[in-house]
């Protein structure tokens, strides 16, 4: 006996996920590869930066700028450009975009494992924001990419069923 009582077939929600997951595939990989990529730049910077022949070559770099401006003026800005060198301010200032980046690279892995659909839709804004995202704006392509995808009602459904 037929217990559907008239209603249309169930989905193979197996299918369905195997779909959602084929579709942000791509887009993870990119934003994952992206803000990982993104991630070890900054450190590297950070590390560069920090050593004694960094800051001496950027404060080296300041100098040769300030060479244009009257030498009572130049001491005070050379002065203030200094403040922004300190090693406590720039590693302060390098943090935030390291976290964004590793909260990108960890929503792109569970988007790419269909778990955790908040996460993803927030991964996938953040990619969006060129100041925030991976790469300073190359971020935009996946990140609309995977907006598009994880608004789709089937995909939203693969994300919930498991």
């Amino acid at each position: 006996m037929d217990d559907t009582q008239g209603l249309p077939p169930a989905p193979d929600l197996d299918a369905a996920r195997a779909k959602a997951a084929q579709d942000l595939k791509l887009p993870s990989l990119l934003m994952m590869g992206m803000g990982g990529l993104w991630m070890l730049y900054s450190l590297f910077e950070l590390y560069r930066t920090l050593s004694p022949e960094g800051l001496e070559a950027l404060l080296a770099g300041v100098d040769k700028l300030l060479e244009m401006y009257p030498p009572e003026l130049r001491a005070q800005a050379r002065a203030i450009v200094a403040s922004f060198l300190n090693p406590s301010f720039l590693v302060i200032s390098a943090v935030p975009g390291i976290c964004l980046n590793g909260l990108v690279v960890f929503g792109a892995w569970k988007m790419k494992n269909l778990q955790l659909h908040g996460l993803a839709m927030t991964v996938a804004i953040i990619c969006c924001i060129p100041c925030c995202g991976p790469m300073w704006g190359l971020g935009l392509i996946p990140g609309i990419w995977s907006l598009v995808v994880l608004n789709r009602p089937e995909v939203k459904a693969a994300f919930s069923s498991k």
